[in-house]
């Protein structure tokens, strides 16, 4: 990947800046059903089992004493503190009916806390849920695999830090989404630069592995000038890791979202211009480009398995471990085992409900057939590696590539007519005018795009 790995082109951007999936799956969310339950679960785990795969797993910690207006997670705005005791006797029952179906030998290679605020809960219950978790699942004891938590500055402190390293964390992801008190007065997140610091030298001090930071444009009272100051501090920061998300203004889905004045948000021109400038800050500052929202320092992991072709993606977003099983624990919770995918209930009350009844608290998912299994094989190729080998999927799934796909040629010439991608005899190529716009390739080779309305789907840009 060099530094030029993107062309501004503002005419594309405007051409090709449809709505359209994040592909943190293919086939994605909006297909789950609710005619996948337990028992498909069961069969996956036992498959997972047989295979002897390695696996990744995702906690999801629901509770947040403040709420943030842009938040579209699935959380729990509380000040009890209480309220976190009940949901975690509920997930120690799932880790444990999850776990007897596979193999205690199974390593955990990846572990990711998320939520919500994970810290919102006390010392002693994430000691309590971490012992849990090493009891019945074979987490590495030498600091070598890939443990991380998002962490909210304003709930972490030192001895937090401290604890989370003890307990085998090594990477922490921290929310900060824009440093301008105005702004932040807007979206009610009130965060220092200097609370967010002090976490940063407590996880280098601590010796974590990685840092990464969360950024948003587009929010309330952002200008170009504004969020460019922002992006200067966070570079001195030094983070490891950055994703850049564009807000998405979805007041009809998500009830906090309305508490956001619409007459305060950036224009569609502005927040361009946003985008624009942060990339030429972070590139000059020695970032690389890895696609959708992320960029990395060149010795990063994921920065080194893109130039090596082995990056991959799924429901925590790019990865060096789409190889593993993904078991998702908590509410909403999504797994991605073997060809199943599958979500937790989202509702609290109905996920500790069932969980109550030693009932597992699936609710809907999807069992991939094999066409999905050849678009997503050829959409992971496009949106990790910016090119696809035709000979590469043909060998895997038995097929002629451009008969195959030959319907969409005419949309694939057109877009290697506008500059975004190369067609060639043998593969295509995401030009650097197109792999900003990558998200509206790969939405080409998306079978089930047609059937649902784009309003679902944020922007590409």
């Amino acid at each position: 990947m060099m530094l030029d790995a993107i062309r501004w082109d503002t005419d594309l951007i405007r051409r090709y800046d449809l709505a359209g999936p994040r592909y943190t799956s293919y086939p994605t969310a909006v297909q789950f059903n609710s005619q996948v339950g337990t028992f498909d679960l069961f069969h996956a785990l036992r498959d997972s089992r047989k295979a002897q795969r390695p696996l990744s797993l995702y906690v999801h910690v629901p509770f947040c004493a403040n709420i943030c207006y842009y938040c579209a997670c699935n959380k729990v705005i509380t000040k009890d503190r209480g309220r976190a005791q009940p949901y975690l006797q509920r997930l120690e029952q799932e880790i444990q009916l999850i776990a007897c179906h596979l193999d205690p030998t199974q390593k955990v290679e990846q572990l990711h806390f998320g939520g919500g605020t994970p810290t919102f809960l006390s010392h002693d219950e994430l000691r309590q849920l971490m012992a849990h978790l090493r009891k019945h699942f074979n987490l590495l004891d030498d600091d070598s695999g890939d443990y991380g938590i998002e962490i909210d500055p304003r709930e972490a402190d030192w001895s937090t830090m401290g604890l989370l390293r003890e307990l085998g964390f090594n990477r922490v992801s921290i929310g900060l989404q824009d440093l301008d008190p105005a702004v932040q007065r807007a979206v009610n997140r009130l965060q220092s630069l200097e609370e967010t610091r002090a976490v940063i030298d407590a996880a280098r001090t601590l010796q974590f592995r990685s840092i990464n930071i969360d950024l948003i444009y587009g929010l309330p009272r952002q200008t170009p000038e504004n969020f460019a100051r922002t992006v200067e501090e966070v570079i001195r920061l030094q983070p490891d890791r950055l994703s850049v998300f564009n807000y998405a203004h979805l007041p009809e889905r998500f009830m906090p979202q309305r508490r956001i004045n619409s007459d305060e948000l950036p224009t569609p021109a502005q927040k361009l211009e946003m985008l624009q400038r942060t990339i030429e800050q972070l590139i000059g500052a020695g970032y690389r480009y890895i696609g959708m929202d992320h960029f990395a320092l060149p010795d990063d992991e994921l920065a080194i398995a893109q130039e090596e072709s082995t990056l991959q993606r799924n429901f925590q977003g790019y990865t060096t471990h789409g190889h593993c099983d993904l078991i998702g624990l908590g509410v909403s919770a999504i797994s991605q085992i073997g060809d199943l995918y599958c979500q937790n209930s989202s509702d609290l009350n109905q996920y500790q409900n069932a969980l109550a009844s030693m009932q597992l608290a699936t609710s809907r998912g999807l069992l991939c057939n094999a066409d999905d299994r050849l678009r997503r094989a050829v959409i992971q190729q496009l949106i990790c590696n910016f090119s696809l080998e035709y000979a590469d999927i043909e060998q895997a799934f038995n097929i002629d590539f451009q008969g195959y796909f030959g319907d969409l040629w005419p949309q694939l010439q057109y877009m290697a007519k506008d500059g975004l991608i190369e067609l060639d005899r043998d593969r295509i190529t995401v030009l650097p005018a197109g792999r900003l716009l990558v998200r509206s390739v790969c939405m080409v080779f998306d079978a089930y795009l047609e059937q649902h309305s784009r309003q679902r789907f944020s922007r590409v840009i």
